[in-house]
């Protein structure tokens, strides 16, 4: 069946608002000539017809402000404080927002309004209404309480269809979740012999690179090792994208004829000129251009398929994502029509019989996540989906907050001294951490809970649209239909939740007091997996996959240095290094969001090896 490219298939949604504003002026115009005798000249019916779009516009705008407000006075509820701007559809405060958005700290404009407004404020955009929030009892209504009263909404599930289809993280429906979360229910052996191979891979290509006197892209390293892990967990087979060349920064000389980076969102590229691409680094730079260009919808809102308007520009990357894993798929199914048991040979042609939900609803602990899908459905375009979706949240999401935890620890070289103390002596110096090892390690979970607090992964705005018509919470008015937004990284920032030192990387905060002071009472601010039917299904497979990292990591590397300067895109501006929302006053890495949080142009580091 031929697909209709973005931009016309916008169009035709919209024809009906296009034609309706003419076609009145045209009735009218008809109704004057045949019954009242008159005729009005041309030039007015061609500028009736050019002010109808206008006009009707504007009309249709105020009605709606003017009964929403009719509906908050008559439930005697307030609507959220509007932010204030001068240009038609808020265009300056877009402007304003673009123009910030290079030269200081991410979401600067939000923390601004958040200081003036308080936790609930209308981002009003276009013309149309966006409810922020960072107080935790609205967002745990949205997630938890009142979670049937709220959905992803259209305009996210178009953007990001084409990248992650109708999987997990891009539909509301129970069915995905019923089909992933037995993998998830329990830790598996399996799972630390995929982390342990494939971190071995990552520290050894590191310290080749160190021995050239040459500081180490972390950020790509990590990138690498969680998508090569994730594709090993999710089909029993990586992409190896480990055997590439490691990026070297702008001011070295790279001899390797392979060039760039696969660093998550934007790593630095540090060759001129058009370098080749590593075999090893189609899949990955494939994904990770799919990526930024879904990303990339979300500046145009509603409007985005009138810029790509004759080629959807995420679907001309996915051809190397679709070249690896459709194969895999479809070998799995056939696998599973033949009756043969998930890497087993094919010797008869006999069907088995489908296995009983008490069956599908365990999964073996040698199980790919490919082989647990298909005892549920044989749709390899769900199939596909549900992946991809998973290989999202395992690959960047977990890259994320290994490549932020080597900043704190490069940050901070007393949390890196106690870290690497409790790891020798929970662990020892090279033993690998067993399940029991990660439980034991108390500071560890702290750190890693700070690291994604301060830095989560999932930090940009969350969309979500109230789909009841009846109205929200009676003292905030939210009308139907409006988008809702959140940010987790704002609110893991506010000093009323937090304390006064909110801003301050300090790990023991999760260890002291303060966890019965702040944490216990409101659970709800804390937030870097989401919440409620909605939380993340791989939570306890991201903590050990961190946990293992990072302790392999200072198994065999006593102290880390940052070298910003050796890749000079990847040092901040002033502006975002001194931010007042800075962590610790000061961020000499240039955090960015698009799907997830990335270190722009990288995160450059030197690490002592242990004994030397």
């Amino acid at each position: 069946m031929v697909s209709l490219p973005p931009g016309p298939r916008y169009v035709l949604r919209q024809l009906p608002n296009i034609i309706t504003p003419p076609a009145i002026v045209y009735g009218l115009a008809y109704i004057a000539r045949a019954h009242l005798n008159t005729s009005p000249p041309t030039w007015l019916l061609v500028l009736v017809y050019a002010l109808s779009w206008p006009v009707a516009f504007t009309v249709f705008v105020q009605y709606h402000d003017f009964a929403n407000l009719r509906r908050a006075r008559a439930l005697g509820a307030v609507a959220p404080r509007e932010i204030a701007h001068r240009w038609p559809g808020s265009v300056d405060v877009l402007r304003r927002i673009f123009a910030l958005d290079k030269t200081c700290y991410m979401g600067h404009s939000l923390f601004e309004w958040q200081a003036e407004h308080g936790g609930i404020f209308n981002f009003r955009v276009m013309f149309e209404n966006r409810i922020f929030t960072t107080e935790p009892e609205y967002i745990k209504m949205m997630l938890a309480t009142d979670f049937n009263h709220y959905e992803k909404g259209p305009l996210l599930g178009s953007q990001l269809h084409t990248l992650l289809g109708y999987g997990v993280f891009n539909s509301d429906g129970a069915f995905h979740r019923s089909m992933t979360r037995p993998f998830f229910n329990r830790d598996r052996i399996a799972h630390f012999d995929i982390f342990d191979r494939h971190a071995e891979h990552a520290l050894n290509k590191v310290s080749e690179r160190l021995r050239e006197g040459v500081p180490v892209d972390w950020q790509d390293v990590v990138s690498r090792f969680t998508m090569d892990s994730a594709t090993e967990f999710l089909f029993g087979k990586d992409v190896r994208s480990l055997d590439a060349p490691l990026p070297y920064p702008s001011t070295y000389a790279a001899p390797a004829p392979f060039s760039g980076s696969a660093s998550s969102a934007g790593g630095a590229a540090a060759q001129t000129g058009a370098p080749a691409v590593h075999p090893a680094d189609v899949f990955v730079r494939a994904f990770q251009d799919a990526l930024e260009a879904t990303a990339m919808r979300g500046r145009f809102l509603q409007s985005w398929p009138l810029f790509e308007f004759w080629a959807d520009r995420v679907k001309q990357h996915l051809k190397a994502v679709d070249d690896f894993i459709d194969p895999i798929v479809e070998d799995m199914l056939r696998t599973k029509a033949a009756g043969t048991p998930c890497g087993a040979r094919a010797e008869t042609t006999t069907p088995p019989p489908p296995p009983p939900d008490d069956e599908k609803n365990q999964a073996q602990d040698d199980e790919t996540l490919l082989e647990h899908l298909v005892k549920f459905t044989d749709d390899p375009k769900m199939i596909k989906d549900e992946i991809l979706n998973i290989m999202l949240a395992g690959r960047d999401t977990t890259s994320c907050t290994l490549t932020f935890a080597v900043y704190a620890l490069a940050s901070r070289p007393d949390v890196l001294k106690r870290l690497r103390a409790e790891v020798l002596s929970v662990v020892g110096p090279s033993q690998r951490p067993t399940y029991d090892n990660v439980r034991e390690m108390k500071y560890m979970r702290a750190f890693t809970n700070e690291v994604l607090r301060l830095w989560p992964p999932v930090c940009s705005i969350k969309h979500m649209t109230w789909k009841s018509t009846t109205a929200g919470d009676p003292d905030v008015y939210i009308p139907p239909r409006t988008r809702c937004l959140y940010s987790v990284l704002l609110m893991h920032r506010r000093t009323d939740l937090w304390g006064a030192d909110a801003t301050v990387f300090d790990p023991d905060r999760f260890l002291d007091e303060r966890v019965q002071k702040h944490l216990v009472p409101n659970p709800f601010i804390f937030l870097p997996f989401n919440a409620g039917p909605r939380i993340c299904l791989g939570q306890q497979f991201a903590y050990n996959e961190i946990a293992f990292m990072l302790t392999r990591l200072l198994q065999r590397f006593s102290g880390i240095a940052l070298r910003q300067a050796a890749h000079p895109a990847a040092v901040p501006p002033a502006g975002v290094e001194r931010s007042p929302y800075a962590v610790d006053g000061r961020e000499r890495v240039w955090m960015r969001s698009h799907l997830t949080a990335y270190a722009k142009n990288g995160l450059w580091v030197e690490m002592e090896e242990a004994g030397l």
